[in-house]
């Protein structure tokens, strides 16, 4: 009786959606604010920048 409780709390706990799929853009709208505070405290924006820029010369080689 017991371990039978037990699964249904952790059903519970695990299955709160209906489905286990999210919309890509609501995704995106979560992880690109965090994304970019982490970009902008590490200084990942000059970084990004000189390699866009290097990508971008590429195929005028």
């Amino acid at each position: 009786m017991a371990g039978i409780a037990r699964q249904g709390r952790k059903a519970f706990a695990f299955n709160s959606h209906e489905s286990g799929t999210r919309h890509p853009l609501v995704a995106a709208a979560m992880v690109l604010p965090l994304a970019a505070l982490l970009l902008f405290l590490f200084g990942g924006f000059e970084q990004l920048a000189a390699q866009a820029s290097s990508a971008g010369m590429m195929p005028g080689r």
